[in-house]
């Protein structure tokens, strides 16, 4: 599996402290998620799939919001990309899969929404599920906001070179990584 670094891609603070409740906007209100409830080193897996969870660095940015970012992956065949996302409300918008021979396809990206006890919309696996939801001026403990692993299919057999995000400032992604195909099908 190939974890994609998106530190350069970071725009957006998403995982606050406690000691800085007010250092963040996840969405319109400035909530965030509690950094000390969310994995440190990497990786973290999740359902199976390793990941590389942002770093909480002196910069605060630890999330891509999307904007319609170009995100360039090693070149390869992959069945699946996976996604450790969330949404400031149920989101579904189009990733796009830019290929070797030029070759673009848009493919589904539905991600549920963050908001504390919501059941996953479109049969996602919970990525992680907080006990707190910071505010910027206090923390609002037995709130339960979610970051969801998400996936999306590869379907041509094509190798894969860019990953284009949906320009939907509600979808924020986290980390990413490439799942390769498995097992080569012969000629019949």
């Amino acid at each position: 599996m190939t974890q994609v670094d998106l530190t350069s891609f970071f725009d957006n603070t998403g995982l606050t402290g406690r000691d800085d409740l007010s250092g963040g906007a996840f969405n319109i209100w400035r909530n965030t998620f509690p950094a000390e409830e969310l994995p440190g080193e990497p990786p973290t897996v999740l359902g199976g799939v390793p990941f590389r969870f942002p770093d909480r660095g002196p910069s605060g940015a630890d999330n891509v919001r999307c904007a319609g970012q170009l995100v360039p992956v090693p070149p390869g065949r992959y069945d699946w990309v996976y996604l450790v996302a969330a949404a400031e409300r149920r989101t579904e918008d189009f990733v796009l899969l830019h290929y070797a021979d030029g070759a673009i396809d848009p493919e589904w990206l539905r991600v549920s929404d963050f908001w504390p006890e919501t059941d996953p919309r479109f049969g996602e696996r919970h990525g992680l599920r907080c006990r707190a939801l910071h505010y910027p001026r206090h923390v609002q403990e037995r709130m339960g906001p979610a970051i969801w692993r998400e996936r999306v299919p590869v379907p041509r057999e094509t190798p894969l070179t860019a990953i284009r995000l949906p320009d939907n400032p509600a979808v924020h992604v986290f980390a990413m990584t490439l799942l390769p195909v498995t097992e080569e099908v012969g000629a019949p």
